[in-house]
């Protein structure tokens, strides 16, 4: 696991595009306001591109890379074509695969379970339906955060609705690999609730 996801907040900031069909966002540190991390859509297809401009742009397959600013792979999170509900994978710096997010039908807020590679439930990431709020649980303890509701250094940031807040649990140790999977939130929840 690369050194930098043993931060605890991460301030993710998508890229805005009048006509763009490519997901691309920055994770700054928001203490510092320093970009950290990179994370590109660099290999879309035409039609998937062609698509992302129609009514069925969250059925479109994804795969978003995530790379230090210098272009050293951290992390990938994808997923194929979706219908009725979303599988996506997530990938380590070595392309290996560390879990899964699947989505839940009929949820409301959105839900999905987090599963590791051997079949196993982690936890759970679930949404609230009255606000932009998702929670990493395992039971009923909370692991991290994603919100847009953040008042800090980074507060001046928040201009569009795709800028989101990643705050997770000092208890949860820096070398656990479930924070590969708790960064991949983000994204996850973007593009497969929010776009």
């Amino acid at each position: 696991m690369h050194p930098l996801l043993q931060n605890n907040q991460f301030l993710v900031r998508e890229h805005v595009g009048l006509f763009k069909a490519a997901s691309n966002f920055d994770i700054l540190d928001p203490r510092t306001g320093a970009t950290v991390l990179h994370c590109r859509e660099p290999e879309l297809g035409f039609f998937t591109k062609l698509l992302r401009f129609t009514d069925y742009k969250r059925m479109t397959p994804f795969d978003v890379r995530l790379t230090t600013p210098e272009g050293q792979p951290v992390l990938r999170v994808k997923r194929g074509v979706s219908l009725l509900r979303s599988t996506v994978d997530v990938l380590d710096e070595r392309d290996q695969v560390v879990g899964h997010f699947r989505q839940r039908l009929l949820s409301i807020g959105g839900k999905f379970d987090v599963i590791s590679p051997s079949g196993q439930e982690l936890c759970t990431l679930q949404g609230k339906w009255t606000s932009w709020e998702f929670r990493f649980l395992r039971g009923e303890r909370e692991l991290a955060l994603v919100s847009k509701q953040w008042a800090g250094l980074g507060k001046e940031l928040f201009t569009s609705a795709d800028n989101y807040m990643l705050s997770i649990q000092p208890a949860v140790p820096a070398n656990d690999p479930t924070r590969l999977l708790i960064v991949a939130a983000v994204l996850c929840i973007d593009m497969v609730l929010k776009e």
